[in-house]
């Protein structure tokens, strides 16, 4: 019951993929390449159908293999289109036979396809021996009438009123006697001189058919003039001897005779039938009908025939003509080498003198007969890796295969000629195929790189360069061989990089053993060498650490005489971390107003003089910022900045001795800034304008005052004695005069 379920389901899909299959097409001779022919649909809902063409009858290269696409689930359409080589001739064939196969999964189905060329009534063709490669030939008498229709080319279907006829070859004298001329209708007629006197000559017209369309066919009309009717023929000479070479093919032209008379036929009748010539009834060409090989074809050295000439209307009228034909041997076999072709594979590492062939070869001509070998280079031209010896091909140099393009392969041809005539010779190609082998361990040069210390991951340091003497050099990687994970190589370009953190104070130096491994230099593909050197990385110290100050902030009170300076304070700074950066830079970049404090290096001095600002009444606090930062070559330059509160006590007479108040705050305790602001009297502008204005009035009567106390000093006139004697006479001051003067002067 199962078994009858599946046949009427084979059935169902075979009457479906039957009935879609249009088994018979039509299509006009007009369409070109690219024309697709009427689709036809497929039922395949399981599977991935396909569809072939497995054959075309008449043979013909005129169809593309189908394509199929899908349409619907389960459902394909198949097309087939026409080549770029089609060329639909009604007339030539006017139906294929397409053989097409469908698979759906295991089913499988094969059927022929019927395309049946239409013929299109508006193409011009031309067909029959007109259009074929040797054309038409007439025979026209040399006595046919001036302007007489000669020729009437028939076009097949309609449309042939409408095409235009032109004969394009030339028609010049000597050649031709006058032009020939055809016209629309097709009709060819003599030149109107006529042809008296042209026998036997052969014209030979190109006739061009156009239709206007674009559209467009060509044929070869050949015209031979035949002399006027005689009763008589006859041959130019009686007996003629030729010799032709043995090795002409079947076909091949022996010698052409020609006789005198009016619509001649030849024949050949004797012997009769002839085994090897035959003649061409109607041009009387003598061919050869088989191979002339004298050492197969007995009897074919010397062969006499007799032809005869005779009227196709008559032949009766006859004449005889004796032919010897006699064949000359050719050296028409090569020699025959073992092995035809020669390939071999052998290392770079074959000796010298190794032997890779022997040939053996014979001359199917003469197996006696001596052979001549010669060896050509190809590939190569100009190499000297290969010898021969008579028939033992060997190396003869030293194979390399470590440089560019020289293991490739070694191109060469063994030329065996024999000594015949012609000489004939047989090319043996040889191909030696020259395998790589792993000879030498590649190599890298040792040396060093310099990096910071404060360099980032990923940074490049250097490149390892290797070498290796095997072709191709560059074919090795490179790994790191143990070592600290600091650093990584590419594994390709040989690029050593930066992976972890560097620290100059911990480790100065780092040797890196780089291992390198080659491969693909040996047709042994697990065949590797390895080779190695060593790296030196030196770490560059870099300024990393800022210097630091303790204690990092003090607080202190001084008092320093009017006009001295005195020392202040020592602002003690180092680099724990790099002990041996001992040079240290100090500078005040804040609170120095007045400039009253300078660095005597890392001292800080009080710097008081009497040109300098007038000393404060009131004890005044100044907030010194101190920057400390490291000198030298190193870069960058690190620094740190230590905190200097003074408190400066304004200088009193009864001050014996200087006397300063320190407090230091240690770098573990955090340093509290307290600020006392102290108020002040800020007199008006008017009020030291009035003030410096009495000022200046106290001091005018004060200069007057003394200039009329010095004036009444100097009043009192000399008197000189009797006895010659000088004496001075006071006058007795006003009152009060004096006792001013004393008070003033004690004010003073």
């Amino acid at each position: 019951m199962a078994l009858l379920r599946l046949l009427v389901l084979l059935f169902a899909l075979l009457i479906s993929v039957l009935h879609s299959l249009p088994w018979s097409i039509d299509i006009s001779e007009s369409q070109g390449p690219g024309t697709i022919l009427p689709p036809f649909s497929f039922n395949c809902s399981s599977y991935m159908p396909t569809l072939e063409l497995l054959s075309v009858r008449p043979p013909t290269s005129f169809f593309n293999n189908p394509s199929l696409h899908r349409l619907d689930k389960g459902i394909y359409v198949g097309k087939v289109t026409l080549s770029s080589s089609a060329r639909l001739d009604a007339l030539a064939v006017n139906r294929y036979e397409l053989q097409l196969q469908y698979k759906c999964g295991n089913f499988v189905l094969a059927g022929p396809l019927s395309v049946h060329v239409q013929q299109d009534p508006d193409r011009i063709r031309c067909a029959g021996p007109f259009a074929s490669p040797a054309g038409e030939f007439i025979y026209v008498p040399e006595t046919v009438t001036p302007g007489a229709l000669l020729y009437t080319l028939l076009l097949p279907g309609p449309g042939v009123q409408r095409a235009q006829m032109n004969i394009t070859s030339a028609q010049d004298p000597p050649y031709f006697p006058g032009p020939f001329s055809i016209d629309e209708q097709g009709l060819l007629r003599a030149p109107s001189q006529g042809l008296k006197g042209q026998a036997p000559k052969t014209f030979q017209l190109q006739i061009l058919v156009s239709l206007g369309k674009g559209q467009s066919c060509k044929g070869m009309l050949t015209v031979k003039v035949l002399p006027a009717p005689s009763s008589q023929v006859s041959f130019r000479q009686k007996a003629q001897s030729i010799t032709i070479p043995e090795d002409l093919v079947p076909g091949s032209k022996v010698i052409q005779v020609e006789a005198r008379g009016f619509n001649l036929l030849y024949e050949i009748f004797s012997p009769w039938p002839s085994p090897f010539y035959s003649i061409g009834q109607a041009d009387g060409i003598v061919r050869t009908t088989v191979p002339l090989d004298l050492a197969r074809a007995q009897g074919a050295g010397v062969t006499k025939l007799q032809v005869r000439a005779f009227e196709k209307l008559r032949p009766w009228a006859s004449a005889e003509f004796d032919l010897t034909v006699n064949v000359r041997a050719v050296n028409q076999w090569p020699p025959r080498c073992l092995p035809a072709l020669l390939v071999t594979q052998i290392p770079e590492t074959a000796p010298v003198g190794t032997v890779l062939s022997t040939l053996t070869c014979v001359d199917p001509d003469s197996a006696s007969a001596p052979l001549n070998y010669q060896l050509q280079l190809h590939n190569p031209p100009d190499s000297a890796s290969l010898r021969l010896r008579d028939r033992v091909l060997e190396v003869n140099t030293t194979l390399d295969c470590d440089t560019p393009g020289a293991c490739s392969q070694q191109a060469a041809s063994i030329l065996v000629s024999d000594d015949g005539q012609p000489q004939m010779t047989t090319e043996v190609p040889v191909l030696v195929m020259v395998t790589p082998v792993n000879e030498f361990s590649p190599a890298c040069v040792p040396r060093t790189f310099r990096v910071r210390e404060d360099a980032g991951p990923h940074t490049l340091l250097g490149s390892i360069v290797g070498t290796d003497m095997d072709y191709p050099h560059n074919s090795f990687e490179y790994y790191i061989s143990g070592g600290p994970s600091t650093f990584a190589v590419d594994r390709l370009s040989g690029e050593l990089h930066l992976q972890g953190p560097l620290d100059y104070e911990q480790q100065r130096l780092y040797r890196v053993t780089i291992l390198l491994i080659d491969h693909s230099q040996d047709c042994d593909l697990n065949h590797h060498r390895s080779g190695s050197c060593t790296i030196t990385i030196e770490v560059e110290d870099v300024n990393d650490h800022a210097p630091e100050c303790e204690p990092p902030f003090q607080e202190l009170t001084i008092y320093t005489p009017l006009g001295h300076s005195m020392e202040v304070t020592k602002v003690s700074c180092w680099i724990p971390q790099e002990p041996q950066r001992s040079v240290l830079s100090y500078s005040i970049v804040g609170g120095n107003s007045q400039n009253r404090f300078r660095l005597q290096g890392s001292v800080l001095m009080h710097n008081d003089t009497v040109l300098g600002p007038p000393w404060p009444e009131q004890p005044c606090t100044y907030e010194l910022l101190i920057h400390v930062a490291d000198v030298g070559p190193s870069i960058p330059h690190l620094s740190t900045t230590a905190t200097i509160i003074v408190h400066l006590a304004p200088w009193r007479a009864s001050t014996v001795a200087t006397s300063t108040r320190r407090s230091t705050v240690s770098s573990t305790m955090t340093p509290l800034i307290v600020t006392d602001v102290e108020a002040f009297w800020k007199p008006e502008p008017w009020f030291v304008a009035v003030l410096t204005a009495t000022g200046a009035v106290l001091l005018l009567a004060l200069g007057w005052l003394l200039s009329r106390i010095l004036r009444g000093i100097l009043m009192a006139e000399p008197t000189m004695s009797a006895q010659g004697e000088i004496t001075c006479s006071t006058r007795a001051p006003e009152p009060g005069v004096g006792s001013k003067a004393k008070q003033l002067l004690h004010s003073v």
